[in-house]
Formats: C-alpha cells, structure tokens, sequence
C-alpha cells in the first residue's frame, strides 16, 4: 500500500471510528427490551458483517488461484480467511458477553451460538490444514478448495439455519417480514459502523499484501 493511502484510509477510519463511539455511546438511545446492552450490538454486527466478507473473498481469491495458479490469489485468500476467523472470534466474544448480561451464561448453546461454533470449527480447520501443509502448491490448491466449499455451508450458517429454531438472540436488523427493525438513529449508527468495519478489514488487508 503506498503511504498516502495508508494515510488517508486509516484518516477515514479513525474518523468513522470517533464518530461511530460518540453516537453509539452519546446519541443512541437505550432499545425497547434491551435497554443499554443494544449498544454491544454496533460491535456485533459490523464484525460478523465483515466476517462474511472475509469469507466470500477467500473463496473468491481462492477460485482465482484455481484458473491462474498465480501464488498472489492464494496468499489472500489465506490472508482473508484468518481474518474471517479474527472476526468471527470477535463476534462470538461480543456475542458471548451480551448473552451473560442478559440470559445469565456466556454460553447458552443458543441456535446462533451453536452455528458460529460450526463456523469457527469449519475455519480453525482452514487455518490448520494452511499450518500442517509444507508444499506450497499443494497448500495452495487444497486451500483454495476448501475456501470454496466452506463458504457454502457461511450463508447456512449464519442466515438460515439460526431462524428456522426457537433463539433467544434478539429479533434480526431484518425481520421475517422483510422490514427493517431500527429507528433512523439506530440505523445510521450501524451503517456508520458496519463502514468503520469494513474498511478496517480493508486496511488489513492491503496492508499485508502490498
């Protein structure tokens, strides 16, 4: 990444991420059930949005490798699955932490929990079998196999199957109506920290393969 990008991305960032904190904590409003704890969601969502994207681009980048056998496509391919995982560990951590403030337990083998545990399984295997490889080609190509596949079961996992169970996890951004389930101000402020998130996964990313 050249320096002024650098400089100018992680500018962008830093502004988002002062202004995501300032409304999150002096704008937003405590929710109707929730009360302060939906502030934990501003955390929550963005890193799982972003865990999402990490996935689908190592699957992509892995695809690639596969047509051009270019080493490039598999380093970040490698790169954006770990940083799924980082995320996903995120997630689960802050998810964790809501669950002990509200049901009682930081575990509670709730339907989403249970699926992001199938997820963390299904990329902590990624990252082992990345670990456990010596040949370089041979890494690559199973790599980017299992990239593939694995990002089938991602949309399974994360917007299916944990709707079609009684969950205690509060009602989605998107209801089963199809309708958004925040306030405008509630909403603004996820947007502004799905951004910050979003880009941060970004400069991570370019700043390890540039």
């Amino acid at each position: 990444m050249r320096k002024e990008e650098n400089r100018m991305l992680l500018g962008a960032i830093g502004v988002l991420t002062l202004a995501a904190l300032y409304t999150i904590f002096f704008v937003v409003p405590p929710a109707e059930g929730l009360g302060e704890y939906v502030r934990i969601a501003f955390f929550h969502i963005p890193v799982a949005w972003v865990s999402v994207i990490a996935f689908f681009y190592a699957a992509y980048r892995g695809g690639r490798y596969l047509r051009t056998r270019d080493l490039a496509h598999d380093a970040a391919s490698a790169r954006s699955a770990v940083l799924g995982l980082v995320f996903t560990l995120l997630a689960t951590g802050s998810g964790a932490i809501f669950s002990k403030l509200t049901w009682g337990a930081y575990w509670n083998w709730d339907p989403r929990q249970t699926t992001i545990f199938v997820l963390l399984l299904i990329y902590g295997a990624y990252a082992t079998l990345r670990m456990t490889m010596r040949d370089e080609r041979a890494r690559a190509s199973a790599s980017a196999v299992y990239a593939l596949f694995s990002f089938i079961s991602v949309p399974f996992l994360v917007f299916i199957l944990p709707r079609m169970f009684f969950s205690l996890h509060p009602s989605p951004v998107i209801n089963g109506a199809g309708r958004l389930d925040m306030d405008t101000v509630m909403l603004g402020t996820l947007l502004l920290s799905l951004l910050d998130a979003t880009l941060v996964y970004v400069w991570l990313m370019k700043r390890r393969l540039t």
